[in-house]
């Protein structure tokens, strides 16, 4: 699984070619390669999300918010 949600013409080459040997329509192909990275995903986070379960999470605003106080501006580079 590839951490870019847009398809690479390697992936493109492969739904067309599966779109013309199976008779699929493009929108239903591209729609199950796509339920089938979903799955793939939440199987990979699962034991992750089991671990934090019950945890309290601090929100990304605040944590944000407190590195730009530090004066960490990412935009600008440093």
């Amino acid at each position: 699984m590839t951490g870019n949600r847009q398809f690479d013409d390697d992936r493109a080459r492969s739904l067309k070619r599966r779109v013309i040997e199976d008779d699929e329509d493009r929108e239903g192909a591209v729609e199950d390669d796509m339920e089938a990275k979903r799955a793939s995903f939440l199987a990979m986070v699962e034991p992750l999300r089991r671990s934090l379960e019950g945890r309290e999470h601090t929100p990304g605003w605040v944590l944000i918010r407190e590195d730009r106080d530090r004066g960490h501006r990412p935009h600008l580079g440093f």
